[in-house]
């Protein structure tokens, strides 16, 4: 916390120096003077670019600017925003897109996807998850996506172990604004958002703010969710720098829906929510996840010279939250060992998490003739305290909120890279990266194994070069990238015989992208080959936890097809295909045995990779009737997904093939203000359809059994938006 509080000082001070009268009066003194000055701020932040694939970049890129991320953007949680690039499969625990939300692109979870905000590591630093619920509605203060597949170029925080999703906020808006969406969905869902914007203050502030509500009932049964959120934004534009301050905080409760429906209830129960149905009678009221999150970030950027630029920035993420859940028919010894109480009894119980993430990132530019060089990097810590409380045990003399369990980690990762682009030749560019990181794992014991003390450091070397060729129609490129990646907090609780070993991925990526007047077309062939990929087997470590293991060799290839016809000046389509294979070498099944005890192996050879579609494809197509009628058709397929990695048949999600439509009609136009109006269609044709799930087995009298669980989507659904623009 130290070093933070001194980059703060030490960027105040620039701050200040920047802000005095002789320099904020140069601003006056030419027009060529003001135009420069709104040239370098109409450019991309330093702070994104650093981390970006540049458009010669020799890698597997989708880039959204703000107009087709407000397209999707009426009330569904960010991966529902970008559910239609390629390679992409989304999930929603409550099923209509609100609440908890999961993404998978060629079929690596989210645990592997680094995501950043402006630059800034968002994931978990224990989990490596994003739980994107955390900032409700933060889509409407987004400006630009970046979707890396594969592992793409060097970027801060978790490793992009299969790709990267980077979130930018920070644009240039001189015109004052106001904006408002209002909109309603099946399922009780509403969501209310306010933005605003001054404009440019005397010639160098400007402020923008947005404050967001959304609720829902869910498709699943008692998945409500209640969340809020809001994000400021202040900035200083000098000549040749600028300094930024973003705040933005996000409120959620949720009712629990992490359960999925057992496969025995789907065909006649697909809305059953087990959460809360340990309590007698009703389910329990208040089996809910509450958490809030505060993201503070201060930006400098500096234009030195036409050569050199420079730019740093620190941040801190407050979190703090905990779940609430019934447990019935409890010793509560197991829980307080001091308890009097013999009998099993019910209970509520609490999991805290409260946590500091802070840090740096930073990057130089130097740019002159052929060459580029980025040199960038970064160092955060996380300080995460876990415990766990029983609010209402008065009666039985237990002093309320009691912890049962405490105990915390320290993460620490630092990063440098160093990127080269060279032009090698008019048509043929060269791209070198190389990036060391150092991971600093101390964990000080966890919920069921107090005692167990890990202690573990990790040194990667990720190194990246590629070609980039281009000719007047088109583009074509080749890469080759290694990267490693840490275990997650789960792993490490495996005992001290049984700790998790790093994974490493190699990533080759060929590809090109043509154009011919109207029609573009773009292929990408990707071969990823892991080493000691970590994967569910079913064994149990020494504590009786389910965890993950290490396995010698596995792949993820493919090849990405896209394309973009505007036919004519009516109607335009595009759409992406996937076609994979996402294999495991060897590894074995542990099955828990009910009749013998401990557990039956069972050796898998080449079987396909849990929740990995060997196929998805995706088409868009728009019709524009007239200047103020718009409809998009979408349509998406997402072919069979394994619920584990052993290629068992009883075990799987079927295929689906799904349409949407989106028509937009715009009411009202004039200089100063627009107002439009979009009606969705979701699922039109009402399929019944699970794109996440989970399984397990046990061997009992003789047979193995199987238990199933899926995590349905709701079938049709509808939204009503409506958007209010005043400039």
């Amino acid at each position: 916390m130290t070093k933070l509080l001194g980059t703060f000082a030490t960027i105040l001070m620039v701050a200040t120096s920047m802000a005095q009268p002789h320099l904020l009066s140069k601003s006056n003194k030419k027009d060529s003077t003001q135009r420069f000055s709104d040239n370098i701020r109409n450019l991309p932040p330093l702070e994104i670019r650093s981390v970006r694939a540049e458009v010669n970049s020799p890698f597997a890129i989708t880039n959204l600017n703000k107009t087709s991320i407000q397209q999707l953007n009426y009330g569904q949680d960010l991966p529902f925003v970008i559910q239609n690039t390629p390679s992409v499969v989304v999930n929603s625990d409550a099923g209509s897109g609100v609440g908890y939300t999961g993404i998978r692109i060629r079929g690596t979870d989210g645990t592997r996807i680094n995501v950043t905000l402006n630059g800034i590591p968002y994931n978990d630093a224990e989990s490596m998850i994003t739980y994107f619920v955390n900032l409700p509605d933060f889509s409407s203060s987004l400006n630009s996506i970046q979707i890396q597949r594969g592992v793409g170029t060097s970027t801060n925080g978790a490793g992009a172990f299969g790709a990267s999703i980077n979130l930018a906020t920070n644009d240039y808006r001189p015109e004052k604004y106001l904006s408002l969406q209002s909109s309603v969905g099946s399922f009780n869902t509403f969501k209310n958002t306010l933005q605003l914007g001054t404009g440019l203050l005397n010639n160098h502030f400007t402020i923008d703010g947005r404050v967001s509500t959304i609720s829902s009932d869910g498709y699943i049964d008692r998945a409500k969710s209640n969340l809020k959120s809001f994000y400021v934004s202040s900035t200083y534009w000098g000549n040749q720098s600028s300094l930024r301050l973003n705040v933005f905080s996000g409120w959620e409760k949720t009712y629990q829906a992490w359960y999925g429906v057992p496969e025995e209830l789907l065909a006649t129960q697909r809305t059953y929510n087990p959460a809360g149905m340990e309590k007698t009678g009703a389910p329990y009221a208040n089996q809910t996840d509450n958490y809030h999150q505060t993201h503070y970030q201060l930006f400098y950027n500096k234009t030195i010279n036409k050569n050199w630029q420079w730019n740093t920035a620190v941040f801190l993420t407050r979190g703090k939250g905990y779940y609430e859940e019934y447990k019935g028919a409890v010793v509560l010894t197991d829980y307080i060992s001091t308890a009097k109480a013999a009998e099993p009894i019910d209970l509520v119980r609490r999991k805290w998490l409260d946590n500091n993430f802070y840090g740096q990132i930073a990057s130089l530019v130097y740019e002159q003739g052929k060459n580029k060089f980025t040199l960038g990097g970064a160092w955060n810590t996380y300080d995460g305290i876990h415990y766990g409380r029983l609010p209402y045990l008065n009666s039985f003399g237990i002093t309320p909120n009691l912890n049962y369990y405490f105990n915390n980690a320290i993460k620490n990762d630092f990063n440098t890279y160093i990127k080269w682009n060279y032009q090698l030749t008019q048509q043929l560019s060269s791209f070198v990266d190389v990036q060391y990181r150092k991971v600093t794992h101390n964990m000080y014991g966890f919920d069921h194994n107090p005692d167990l003390i890990v202690k573990r450091d990790f040194n990667f070397l990720n190194p990246k070069a590629g070609l980039f060729y281009k000719t007047k129609q088109t583009n074509y490129y080749a890469s080759i990238a290694i990267a490693h990646k840490e275990p997650n907090r789960d792993d490490f609780e495996a005992a001290t015989t049984q700790q998790p070993q790093q994974e490493v991925l190699t990533d080759m990526e060929l590809g090109f992208k043509n154009k011919q007047g109207a029609f573009e077309l773009g292929a990408n062939i990707y071969i990823m080959n892991y080493k000691d990929q970590l994967v569910l087997t079913g064994k149990i470590n020494e504590i009786g936890a389910y965890t993950r293991t290490n396995v010698p060799k596995s792949r993820r290839a493919g090849i990405e097809l896209e394309e973009n016809w505007k036919i004519n000046s009516f109607i335009t389509s595009a759409g992406n295909f996937t076609f994979s294979q996402n294999k495991i070498e060897a590894f074995t099944e542990y099955i828990d045995d009910y009749d013998k005890g401990g557990q039956l192996a069972i050796l898998h050879k080449n079987s396909d990779i849990t929740l990995s579609p060997n196929l998805t494809a995706t088409h868009l197509l728009n019709i524009k009737l007239n200047s103020k009628w718009q409809m998009n058709l979408t349509s998406k397929y997402v072919s069979k997904q394994y619920l584990d990695n052993t290629q068992n048949e009883t075990r799987v999600l079927n295929a689906y093939f799904l349409q949407d439509i989106n028509a937009s009609y715009t009411l009202y136009t004039k200089q100063r203000w627009n107002a439009q109006l979009q009606l969705y269609v979701n699922n039109i044709f009402d399929k019944k359809y699970e794109p996440n799930g989970y399984t397990y087995s046990y061997l009992y009298e003789g047979g193995i059994t199987t238990s199933n669980n899926y995590y349905p989507m709701a079938g049709r659904n509808y939204w009503l938006s409506l958007k209010i623009n005043i400039n």
